[in-house]
């Protein structure tokens, strides 16, 4: 059973039919029991850094998240869900992220013909080799919808990066934690492999 957490951050249809293309049962959900007694978590979401992070602590879910990452629960957090296992970002200036991995998530610089947010298909260069694209080939495309970006603070837990602007830090992965910037389940073939390999672990 793979329990997708429910903090009003949307999306999360779309990553529980991916995973029903793949066979997998899933839960949506933000009961702790149901959470942690799951094989896996996954922290998908879209919208704002601060708003995530108090729906976050207002439902008891980032005292969870930190039980299920201790424990040594595979989880994998999706666009503005990796962002919040960071500890702060320039969206909501004073407010603290999870804290779980050591970065900061930064507003995308403007530049001259790329628009902001970043909507689109980008391609990945692999800095390390990583789980989550075990059988991929680099270069590989996948989806992004984002105005912030991840810079890590250690570079060796990066293990997939992209070119927006600036170099921007499109997946990590930390001992049982694993986070992708972009959608791994709006990104065609390429993405349900990803899941698929997130499913193995």
């Amino acid at each position: 059973m793979i329990a997708i957490l429910d903090y009003d951050a949307g999306n999360l249809r779309s990553v529980e039919k991916a995973l029903a293309s793949l066979g997998q049962e899933t839960v949506i959900t933000r009961n702790r029991d149901e959470i942690l007694n799951a094989d896996k978590v996954i922290l998908p979401g879209v919208g704002a850094f601060g708003d995530a992070m108090g729906k976050l602590h207002q439902y008891g879910l980032a005292d969870v998240i930190r039980e299920v990452t201790d424990r040594g629960t595979p989880f994998l957090g999706i666009c503005l869900g990796l962002q919040l296992l960071f500890e702060s970002s320039e969206e909501s200036p004073g407010v603290p992220g999870l804290g779980i991995c050591k970065g900061q998530i930064l507003r995308i610089p403007d530049k001259e013909g790329l628009k902001i947010p970043h909507m689109g298909w980008n391609s990945l260069t692999f800095d390390h080799p990583g789980r989550l694209f075990a059988g991929i080939p680099e270069e590989s495309y996948v989806y992004f919808v984002h105005s912030y970006y991840l810079k890590a603070a250690d570079p060796r837990i990066v293990k997939a990066s992209t070119h927006y602007s600036v170099p921007i830090h499109a997946s990590i992965e930390q001992g049982n934690v694993f986070a992708c910037q972009f959608h791994p389940e709006k990104s065609s073939q390429v993405g349900l492999a990803i899941l698929k390999n997130f499913v193995a672990i």
